[in-house]
Parts: structure tokens; sequence; C-alpha cells
């Protein structure tokens, strides 16, 4: 009889963010088709008995094309294992986890989902910036700052840089001066606050804030990396507001 696959969630890489649904699935795996972006923390609660097959990419480096994780899933699967695999924040969202769902259920395998938190909650909550506040944004928009096979990044501006709204970018390192320089194109202020966010809610979290029309320039020179997630918009400028607080604070204790 053929197995199953189980879509993880493993959440932005603090494992106490995973939810006991996507824990459960993991020790109940056989075999664990692991992301590069999954922390070892996580990594480390599978099943002692489990097989470990890691199929990670970097940045113009997919040493496992997408093609062949596909089939490592449906060969597993097929063998009659129960088959994790675990994917950083949400599979659903940025994780091409609805791409490998469809081509294994036309397959006949049967899948099950858990969610996890996205990167961008996972950055909100470990800085204190919300993604929405009465005042400030009333709505939030989540895009991709990469293309495939290094395509033309042919976002909609237009729509992207409403100062109502909190934009977050993932994968956007690489092309966060051409991603500042449409939004200002669209009138989005230059002045508009931006927090790049590395590793979220890890020990190697790192933070830089920054304004939309030196954003490119300050990520170069703090030599931020992926995996950088950028929070643009009116809700940044509580992180400094935040930041003087616990200053304050701290002069007082």
């Amino acid at each position: 009889m053929s197995g199953k696959v189980f879509l993880i969630g493993a959440g932005p890489g603090d494992p106490e963010l995973m939810t006991l649904r996507a824990l459960r699935m993991l020790q109940e795996a056989d075999v664990v088709v692991y992301d590069r972006l999954v922390s070892d923390d996580i990594l480390a609660l599978h099943d002692d008995q489990a097989r470990l097959i890691p199929v990670g990419k970097a940045p113009k480096c997919h040493t496992v094309p997408q093609e062949r994780i596909n089939e490592i899933l449906l060969e597993e699967a097929r063998a009659g294992h129960t088959v994790a695999r675990l994917k950083g924040g949400d599979p659903m969202i940025f994780g091409r986890g609805s791409e490998e769902a469809a081509f294994l259920m036309a397959q006949g395998i049967a899948v099950e989902y858990a969610p996890g938190i996205t990167a961008a909650q996972g950055a909100s909550c470990s800085t204190g910036v919300p993604l929405t506040h009465r005042g400030l944004a009333t709505s939030v928009q989540y895009v991709t700052g990469h293309r495939q096979a290094d395509k033309v990044l042919d976002l909609d501006w237009k729509r992207l840089a409403d100062p109502d709204s909190t934009l977050v970018v993932y994968m956007g390192v690489a092309n966060i001066g051409q991603i500042a320089m449409g939004l200002m194109t669209e009138n989005l202020p230059g002045s508009t606050p931006v927090l790049a966010v590395s590793k979220a809610t890890t020990q190697a979290e790192r933070r830089i804030e920054s304004r939309l029309d030196r954003l490119a320039a300050d990520v170069r020179d703090a030599g931020m990396e992926a995996p950088t997630l950028f929070i643009i918009g009116q809700v940044v400028s509580l992180y400094a507001e935040r930041a003087v607080a616990d200053l304050m604070e701290q002069a007082h204790g």
C-alpha cells in the first residue's frame, strides 16, 4: 500500500512556534524531506528511527531541482512510508507546497497539511512591530522579491505602493534596490520606514532599521544575507518608539 505525505510548516525557526499538529506529524514520519531553512533545533524533533533527506535550495544554487523533490516524495510514499515534507514558515506561503501537493495527489498519494507561522508573523512577534495597526495600516500585503530563473521582477508597483498598507517582502535581498525604486516611482515616500529582519526568531536574528530611499545601501553596508524579510510601512515607526521606551525604562530602572 502507498504511504502518505505530511506537508508541514516548521515556522520561522524557533521550535516553540511550531504547532502541536506539526510536531505530531514530524514525530510520526518514517522519512523527513527537509529544506535548508529548517532549523537544527526543529529537525532534532524527528523520530530517532526516521531517515533524513536534505533537499535545500539556496539562491542561484538549487542542488536538488523541484522536479526531483517531487519524485523523491512520490518514491518514498509509494514505498509505503509516511513522509514528512518539512518546510520553513508556512508551506502554502511562497513555499511551493501547493505545487508538491498537486503533483502527489495527481499520482494518488494522500496529502495532509500542518500550517506554520510564516516569517512575517515571526518577525512581527520577535520585534514587536505589528503588521496592522489602527491609524497606521489597515491591511498587509505579502510579496516575494525573487523570480524563478532570474526572470524580470514585474510586480504591480502601483498596488504595492499603498501608504495605508504594510508591505512585507520575502526573499528580497538581491533585488531590494529595484523594489525600493519601484515603490518610490509610484509615489511611496522615500522617508517610509523599513525594518529588515534576518533569520527572525532564531539566536542568529539580526535587524536594521532604515527608510525606503536608503534601504539598498544600508542592507549592503550591514551585510544582510538571506533569509531576510523586509517590513515596509508606517508600522515600523512603532519599533523606534518601543526602543526609546525601553531605553527610558532602563534609565529609570
